[in-house]
């Protein structure tokens, strides 16, 4: 993944944005396990956007390291809009970053359901000046490796969104 040429462009593009706005982020990653901030760290200047990632695998890790209530796992799934959200406001309250983006899916091969296939991604993302936001991907199965790197992808999509002004 960190070998992908268009994400580490568009990581290290990110990264100066940021840097000039003088934005900070933070990451929680369950199916991706810490690779959007690999792919943060791989460029030269990232510590000074990048503030933390937490790797939030288990139930236990979101609820313990996040704040994630067990309850709201309990009734939706760890693979929720909810949980998404609820672990991207957990990143903040546990972070002084501007920003934080959540990933949470199912990779496969196995883990899925007929509700919840393999390919699965939720997003949360959380600022301090915005309200949190979600995105659901269903990407199928083109392999374990490919969804990581598309969910990769997107959650860079989301930061890159922070900087762009909705109308």
């Amino acid at each position: 993944m960190i070998d992908d040429p268009a994400l580490l462009a568009r990581a290290e593009a990110l990264v100066a944005a940021y840097a000039a706005a003088g934005l900070t982020i933070a990451t929680a990653e369950s199916c991706t396990g810490g690779l959007v901030a690999g792919l943060l760290t791989a460029i030269p200047g990232s510590s000074a956007v990048l503030d933390r990632g937490f790797v939030t695998y288990s139930n236990a890790a979101k609820t313990e390291s996040l704040g994630v209530p067990a309850d709201l796992i309990a009734a939706h799934g760890a693979v929720s809009a909810p949980v998404a959200q609820a672990m991207a406001e957990g990143t903040l309250r546990h972070s002084p970053a501007s920003v934080a983006v959540a990933v949470t899916g199912i990779a496969g091969p196995g883990g899925g359901s007929a509700g919840k296939p393999v390919g699965l991604v939720h997003f949360g993302l959380a600022s301090r000046d915005a309200s949190v936001r979600h995105l659901e991907r269903r990407y199928g199965d083109p392999g374990r490796t490919e969804i990581r790197r598309q969910a990769v992808a997107d959650a860079i999509g989301l930061l890159e969104s922070v900087l762009t002004p909705t109308s």
